[in-house]
Order: C-alpha cells, then structure tokens, then sequence
C-alpha cells in the first residue's frame, strides 16, 4: 500500500510525461524511471514540480530511482 506522498509523486512522474507513462506504472515499476520510458526533459520537469509544489530542493541524482526520491524528498519534509 502507497503513502500520500508516494502517490503524490507518481502523479507528478506521470504529468512530468505528458501522461505517457501512467502513475500507476510508476509505482509498480521494478526498475529506474529511465527504464520505463522518462526522458531526460522529463527529469527536470518532474525536479521543477517537485520544488514549486513542496519548497524543497531535490537532488537530481535521486530522481531517476523513484524509491530513493520518494524517501529524499519525505526526509526533507520532516
């Protein structure tokens, strides 16, 4: 079961996509985003909606892996 955020984020990944890839691949997905399909436009989409919507700074290097983004960007908000 998906948090809040979790679920937040995989609807971001999807927009990032222009919904080319949908929330729910995302979070099933065993492998990097890159693996499923998301460009590199797309990262720094995704890293620019992170920030606007939650205010905290991501670091690019964890975005492809969307576990590790999920627990960095839960880490910054704590």
């Amino acid at each position: 079961m998906q948090d809040p955020l979790e679920k937040q984020l995989a609807v971001m990944v999807a927009a990032a996509t222009d919904d080319q890839i949908s929330a729910d691949d995302v979070l099933a997905a065993q492998h990097s985003l890159a693996a499923l399909g998301v460009t590199s436009l797309s990262l720094i989409r995704l890293v620019d909606a992170i920030e606007d919507e939650f205010g905290v700074d991501v670091d690019p290097g964890l975005v492809d892996d969307f576990a590790n983004l999920v627990a960095d960007v839960a880490g910054r908000l704590r």
